[in-house]
């Protein structure tokens, strides 16, 4: 009777002294503890790997200059604008607060070192005097931010400026953040400027100006390479981070911390959990070509289809990559069509299940065929030529 009674006594204390290890689900719930809102996607696929609030409509700050940069490397790619061409301060320009690069009107600056000066340095002042240099005036830029808003399907965002400044009616998400920054990274040049931590304008002159990073992690988070911070009395502390290793991309979003420490420690768990969760099984670099597209009408039959960004397969570790199915959908073109047009889609898709979809995109221009061309067509002629 003795024995037993021990061994339950054994029992009871073993019982009263354990404490059981947070679930998976429980140590991801406290990963952004004080954050009114945050979101963690994987890149290639934009997989949602943790959420919170994610929708909530929030101001942004100087997160806003991620559309800003989208734009600027949108009008580079399509030739509007080149890297060495000089941006001319307007006074207007100049005389925006807040964090700048201190321009003075009618300074000019080429389209590279504003872009350092956005990136780097988050400068109200060079994104006016790019915005209007692109647009022609900062409304005609907003304008435009919006519209692409719209296309890239964001319900969460309005913008009123191309800073981040207070302003009525100028919102955004964590959700919409993210899907903005996984737009903006579809240009790899663009972390040659959001990944470096320290630089210089104005070199070799009496106005020398020192250039640091405003996102601390470039420096203290292996991988880090971007993107925007943020701060506002309103918005407080905000960050949109992204970090590369291996062959997978994350990135992490937080709204409305109370401090730039706190703000950096909850990134830092999200790309932990990320990286220490997940593999990425990358399938095509961008501008891989999957196949030739028909067009009628045009000068040529046929364009090239390109992918438009990384396509890749996300799993948990350990975990393998069987029975993946890609289909591509390509559109009906008639000429002309636009390098850089979206022309198809593919979709990558596991039992059934839909894991990612990514436009395809012209890899030149076609224009339309003369009237010529057209005749000769139809009676068969020179067709090996056209």
């Amino acid at each position: 009777m003795k024995y037993v009674m021990t061994l339950l006594m054994i029992s009871f204390l073993s019982l009263s002294l354990w404490v059981p290890f947070p679930s998976a689900q429980e140590e991801k719930s406290e990963i952004a503890k004080v954050a009114k809102s945050a979101v963690l996607i994987e890149r290639d696929t934009g997989t949602v790997l943790y959420e919170k609030n994610s929708h909530e409509q929030l101001a942004p700050a100087s997160m806003t200059k991620i559309m800003t940069m989208i734009l600027i490397m949108e009008a580079i790619e399509r030739g509007q604008i080149k890297w060495e061409d000089k941006v001319r301060t307007s006074e207007y320009a100049a005389s925006m607060g807040g964090s700048q690069i201190f321009l003075e009107p009618g300074e000019e600056m080429t389209v590279k070192k504003m872009l350092e000066g956005i990136a780097i340095g988050s400068a109200n002042d060079a994104s006016v005097a790019m915005a209007e240099f692109i647009a022609g005036s900062e409304e005609n830029f907003v304008k435009i931010m919006n519209e692409k808003v719209a296309t890239l399907g964001l319900k969460d965002t309005k913008f009123q400026n191309p800073t981040g400044l207070p302003a009525d009616d100028h919102y955004s998400s964590s959700h919409d953040m993210a899907m903005m920054a996984k737009e903006l990274l579809k240009y790899p040049e663009i972390t040659n400027f959001t990944g470096t931590y320290e630089s210089y304008l104005r070199e070799n002159t009496e106005k020398k100006f020192w250039l640091v990073n405003t996102n601390k992690l470039v420096r203290f988070y292996d991988g880090v390479d971007g993107l925007k911070t943020g701060f506002t009395s309103e918005a407080k502390y905000c960050l949109t981070a992204t970090a590369k290793k291996g062959n997978m991309r994350v990135i992490a979003v937080v709204f409305g911390v109370p401090t730039p420490k706190e703000r950096n420690a909850e990134v830092t768990k999200m790309l932990d959990y990320a990286f220490n969760q997940y593999t990425t099984h990358p399938l095509y670099e961008k501008n891989t070509e999957l196949m030739k597209a028909d067009i009628s009408k045009g000068e040529k039959k046929i364009v090239s289809a390109l992918t438009s960004e990384s396509i890749s397969v996300l799993t948990k570790k350990g975990e393998k990559v069987d029975d993946v199915k890609e289909t591509v959908t390509m559109e009906k073109l008639k000429a002309p069509v636009k390098k850089g047009d979206v022309i198809g889609t593919l979709t990558i898709k596991k039992d059934g299940k839909v894991l990612s979809e990514s436009a395809l995109v012209a890899k030149s221009d076609v224009d339309e065929a003369s009237w010529w061309q057209l005749f000769k067509r139809s009676f068969g002629m020179f067709s090996k030529i056209n």
